[in-house]
């Protein structure tokens, strides 16, 4: 009892805040998350060279010294490489989840909120684009578009805000026969000003989960098209995606051409899911008994 007025008394964010800082794997991931954006960001500092400078007396250099990771096929050093590749990958992955998220939630909320006719038409062209092969959409799109980054970013966004969009409006649906938004409909609320100020501050979890898990998603999408040289061309800039694609012969005979950006690929999409973990229970007050 003393739990749930202290619970009552506290801000939902800082409590939120409380039970996500309760999971040490979680506070860990985002230490992580910051430490590895931190580092891309300041690549222009802490990078050993340029991004795509050349030595070409040291190509295919092994790790040593004066190469931490070694070198690739043309002299570039691997830990710029991988450094400056990141910009791009967590610049894409982020847009893509804020970009994907914001369609999922308009028209999550509208169809939730209005119903009727809107509803009917917005999941039938929801379900319509959920029953198509997300995969072959995703490469047939990346190959009529183009390889910039931009081009990737429109692909994945274009075709990743439909599952959030049927979570929103299931939530929207629960929450509209609530007693606050009655009211506010009485008093004569607008309907924008009801979904603004009323109905979107109760579905902050979900998107705050779903921004979280789309990052991951981005990322590994991304990484996926590049290695199949259907992404962000390496000719404009690198990713971590078509650092691997580029690569992947050299496997076996010079391995840390893969590991560098492979292993950055695999931490941050832990460190992603695991902060989703995290505020999936931190905004999930039925959950504080079982924790």
């Amino acid at each position: 009892m003393a739990l749930a007025e202290h619970e009552l008394a506290e801000r939902p964010l800082m409590a939120a805040w409380r039970r996500f800082a309760s999971r040490r794997v979680s506070v860990v991931a985002l230490v992580a998350l910051v430490i590895i954006a931190a580092a891309v960001a300041g690549a222009d500092l802490i990078a050993p060279y340029r991004s795509g400078q050349q030595h070409l007396d040291h190509v295919l250099a092994p790790p040593g010294a004066e190469f931490l990771l070694g070198t690739d096929t043309l002299g570039r050093d691997t830990l710029s490489q991988t450094l400056y590749a990141g910009r791009i990958s967590l610049v894409i992955g982020i847009s893509v989840a804020l970009i994907a998220s914001l369609l999922g939630t308009t028209v999550g909320v509208v169809a939730g909120y209005l119903g009727g006719r809107i509803d009917a038409v917005l999941m039938r062209f929801t379900d319509t684009l959920l029953a198509l092969p997300l995969l072959m959409m995703i490469i047939l799109l990346a190959r009529i578009l183009g390889d910039s980054a931009a081009d990737v970013v429109f692909v994945l966004s274009l075709l990743g805000w439909m599952a959030l969009a049927r979570i929103i409006r299931a939530k929207t649906l629960a929450l509209r026969e609530q007693e606050f938004v009655v009211a506010a409909s009485s008093m004569g609320a607008s309907t924008t000003r009801i979904m603004v100020r009323h109905l979107l501050p109760n579905l902050v979890g979900e998107i705050s989960v779903a921004v979280s898990l789309a990052v991951a998603g981005a990322i590994l999408a991304e990484s996926v098209l590049s290695f199949l040289g259907l992404g962000v061309s390496s000719a404009h800039t690198p990713t971590w995606g078509n650092m691997i694609g580029g690569n992947e012969g050299f496997m076996t005979v010079e391995p840390w051409l893969v590991w560098a950006p492979g292993l950055a690929i695999v931490i941050t999409v832990l460190a992603v899911n695991y902060v989703g973990d995290g505020l999936r229970d931190a905004f999930d007050v039925r959950g504080e008994g079982r924790s």
